[in-house]
């Protein structure tokens, strides 16, 4: 009797717990579309709107010109998918090191990114076609290079938090995986904030394509493990 009492018990509780980790493993579905989804809607521009350089302008100034709405789009919905995100991971990571930060510091990253679709960021070398190489910066194009100061910050001690995590667990690889995401990301950052152009501004672009890389890969291993 008993054993079967524990039996109906265990599969009320799974009955229970399960809506709570659908919801879970949806929200984390947003980190693994959120990057591809954002990288396809920016790149699809660069390399079709007349004068952008890849090697030279970032992907912030195709907010500017007459197709401008859509990376503002762009910015927006990624940060909403990023914020789902983050609150998947918070759902989903075991009591422990970095459970609170790690989701925070990816949700400052999505509010960022919102915010980066709210305050344009201003025209400048050259884009849109017929910009001086030199502009005067906008109170919303500072405010644009604010969020993502503090947002490119908040997912490099994100990718540093869970790189932690994942040693204390002895999960070698993925803190390997964390931590050389948040170090290089912090070191193309800083190219690009230097003003440098040319493979400072393709190496910050492949960083991009890093972090999101990691972020989809992290999501896609908690979606698997959440219960």
């Amino acid at each position: 009797m008993r054993t079967r009492t524990k039996e109906t018990t265990m599969t009320t509780l799974d009955r229970q717990r399960s809506p709570a980790v659908r919801t879970t493993r949806s929200l984390l579905g947003y980190g693994v579309l959120a990057g591809p989804f954002y990288v396809t809607v920016s790149l699809a521009q660069a390399l079709t709107r007349d004068g952008f350089r890849l090697d030279e302008h970032a992907w912030s100034l195709l907010e500017n010109g007459d197709l401008g709405w859509l990376q503002i789009t762009n910015f927006v919905l990624t940060g909403l998918m990023t914020c789902a995100a983050a609150v998947g991971l918070r759902r989903a990571l075991p009591t422990g090191h970095g459970r609170f930060w790690a989701p925070s510091l990816l949700f400052v990253y999505g509010v960022s990114l919102i915010g980066a679709g709210a305050f344009t960021a201003d025209p400048a070398q050259g884009f849109p076609a017929g910009t001086p190489a030199t502009t005067a910066v906008s109170w919303h194009g500072t405010l644009h290079f604010a969020m993502g100061g503090i947002g490119f910050l908040a997912l490099i001690a994100a990718c540093l938090v869970l790189g932690s995590r994942f040693a204390r667990e002895g999960r070698t690889p993925w803190a390997w995986f964390s931590r050389t995401t948040g170090i290089l990301f912090l070191a193309a950052f800083a190219g690009i904030a230097s003003g440098s152009h040319g493979p400072t501004t393709l190496a910050f672009v492949a960083a991009v394509l890093l972090a999101w890389a990691w972020l989809a890969a992290v999501c896609l291993h908690f979606h698997r493990t959440a219960a």
